[in-house]
């Protein structure tokens, strides 16, 4: 009797402690009508949905990408979407001094910001032999130094208004390494960590971070990755993980989960049951998680002798790509026409 008494008790108190919790993320929760929003990497692939998603909200949408061809479709598709404007910096987030610039004119055309998503990315897939020290620079250039830059320019007015959201995308990558993506796995940890420590730093004055940690997603990126080694099976097996059902998350609802994250500016979001149990697993056996990621890689095209395997290559520049397309890629392919990566 004592023990069922106890039991009671004990799921009483998870259930008071579980709607305790979920009450306090409803008052934290915002309309995007009318806010200011910022996203790096907003002219194509995941930025790009969260901002059509975004933009039906009525939010005033400031999009930032290298460029400037991709980011006038975006505003042509997204100007009238919705009550909000829509405007477009071309900015490479690898300078500080381009976001300052950008910064500065968003700040005079919008006179705040009120949520900023960090999602402007790259993806190197190769063996670890054909990488360089300028790739492993340029993943860290784009995926740390880049949210870096934006936060450090952004912060002090998020601070004098004493509100904010910042969302940084990063990777089941950035928590379990993966094989062939050594440069991407190495930055997007990098941001998983920064992310979490500004988060701790900026909660009193009303900022919110969120670290998202996607796994796979179906946004057509495959076609403007870089690819190194044997850059058609490179090629071949990244486009068709991207584009599995089931270990994968479409492009519109992954961008629904994160505007949703940020609205209630919830700390972290996994994305897909499959990464989420990656990233539990290598916390409880990260032996096994660490053999098995041994097994993948000697599954994964071996590293060539020929010079031209150290060269880059864009996916939609390989043979695999210029080729009749693969019918286990072809969500990846539709994903890729839908959101401006082809």
């Amino acid at each position: 009797m004592k023990r069922r008494t106890s039991l009671i008790a004990s799921a009483a108190g998870l259930g008071a402690a579980w709607l305790a919790m979920r009450l306090a993320r409803a008052r934290l929760a915002i309309s995007f009508d009318d806010r200011v929003v910022v996203i790096t990497g907003g002219s194509r692939g995941l930025g790009l949905e969260i901002a059509r998603r975004l933009a039906d909200e009525g939010a005033h949408l400031a999009l930032l990408a290298r460029d400037a061809g991709e980011l006038d479709r975006a505003r042509d598709e997204l100007t009238g979407r919705g009550r909000g404007s829509v405007a477009t910096f071309q900015c490479d987030v690898r300078r500080r001094s381009d976001v300052r610039a950008a910064v500065d004119a968003i700040l005079d055309r919008f006179r705040r910001v009120d949520a900023l998503i960090n999602d402007a990315g790259i993806i190197q897939v190769g063996p670890l032999e054909h990488m360089t020290e300028e790739d492993f620079e340029n993943a860290m250039a784009t995926h740390f130094w880049g949210p870096l830059h934006m936060m450090l320019e952004l912060l002090p007015s998020m601070r004098h208004q004493c509100f904010g959201r910042i969302v940084n995308i990063a990777s089941i990558g950035g928590k379990v390494a993966v094989p062939h993506l050594a440069p991407y796995s190495a930055s997007k940890f990098a941001l998983t960590g920064l992310s979490d420590a500004v988060r701790a730093e900026v909660a009193r004055y009303g900022i919110r971070v969120t670290t998202v940690a996607p796994g796979l997603m179906r946004t057509g990126s495959p076609i403007n990755a870089q690819f190194k080694g044997r850059h058609d099976a490179e090629f071949t097996w990244f486009r068709a993980a991207s584009s599995v059902p089931g270990l994968t998350i479409g492009a519109a609802r992954a961008a629904a989960r994160i505007v949703e994250a940020c609205r209630h500016g919830d700390p972290a979001l996994t994305l897909t049951a499959p990464a989420a149990l990656l990233a539990v697993g290598n916390t409880v056996a990260p032996a096994s998680v660490a053999r098995a990621m041994m097994v993948v890689s000697r599954l994964l095209p071996e590293a060539t002798s020929d010079p031209e395997g150290n060269r880059v290559r864009c996916g939609r520049d390989t043979l695999a790509a210029r080729s009749t397309p693969s019918i286990a890629a072809a969500l990846t392919d539709r994903a890729a026409a839908a959101n401006n990566e082809a």
